[in-house]
């Protein structure tokens, strides 16, 4: 039976349609740019976007069970088109803030809001629940290319970044295997790291010494507000704050589903050097 893969050139979902392909799955993927897709031979390329909602039943048609990338303002108008297409299994890519979510404000609701329109949907349901991506310290690579440094609010916060590929792995183990119906899956990388720590590993991996500044919390907000507003700057802030009164455990799941160890940060920071390096 054929997969969707929705988000299908996107960071996790590009990398799950490899392993769906290398695991002999039929794999229907949805890109809104298919020219650009570089898809494997043999994946079917439906074009449309989750955010454009009507170019979602020709892509549902046929589909029995969906990898679906996180879009929570389009939630309804999935959930409507793949229970008119007949939609059975819904494995979404959710996060680990989901339960701390619920107990807020609705209006920053994301992962909650996801989550709920699923399992009230009547689908067969499995939630990956990942924390912080260590693609998100590419955003470094201008200041390591430029100062060698690092500059970044609460040098103790204590986080288990994990990698994109290892999040790919389990979405695939739970795509192919129903048994998972009906969990939330936390995971994380196999390290409980500090920021200075992981621009240790960067420079470890550039083969030079790289420096970590310490930014106030109001200096961080001042450096991020112009580039993603105000809320988005806050709720990253009040993250890391969380991450000190509460420092990060690494869970055990991508080593329990795969069968092999979850990417370590020092393994990332090599593989990702060229991101770093000076042009």
């Amino acid at each position: 039976m054929t997969i969707l893969v929705t988000g299908a050139t996107a960071s996790v979902g590009r990398l799950l349609v490899d392993e769906l392909v290398a695991a002999g799955a039929p794999v229907r993927a949805l890109t809104n740019k298919p020219e650009r897709a570089a898809l494997p031979e043999g994946v079917e390329v439906a074009h449309g976007y989750l955010g454009r909602p009507e170019s979602l039943p020709a892509a549902l048609s046929g589909i029995d069970t969906v990898y679906l990338a996180p879009l929570p303002a389009y939630i309804d108008e999935f959930v409507r088109c793949a229970r008119e297409a007949g939609v059975r299994r819904v494995v979404a890519l959710s996060g680990e803030p989901a339960d701390y979510e619920a107990q807020g404000d609705p209006s920053g609701w994301h992962y909650y809001r996801l989550e709920q329109a699923i399992e009230k949907s009547g689908f067969e349901w499995t939630f990956l629940r990942p924390g912080q991506f260590m693609n998100n310290t590419l955003d470094w690579a201008p200041m390591i290319k430029a100062e060698g440094v690092v500059r970044a609010p609460y040098a103790g916060a204590v986080q288990t970044p994990i990698d994109l590929g290892d999040i790919a792995a389990v979405a695939r183990v739970v795509l192919l295997d129903e048994s998972f119906a009906g969990r939330k899956l936390v995971m994380s990388g196999p390290d409980a790291i500090t920021q200075p720590e992981e621009v240790e590993c960067i420079g470890a991996a550039l083969g030079r010494e790289l420096k970590f500044e310490e930014l106030t919390p109001q200096q961080y907000l001042d450096q991020l507000m112009p580039v993603v507003g105000l809320e988005t700057a806050q709720w990253l802030l009040d993250g890391f704050r969380m991450m000190v009164e509460h420092p990060m455990t690494p869970e055990p799941t991508v080593a329990e589903l795969t069968g092999r160890p979850a990417t370590t940060y020092r393994e990332w920071a090599e593989r990702n050097v060229a991101a770093f390096a000076s042009d």
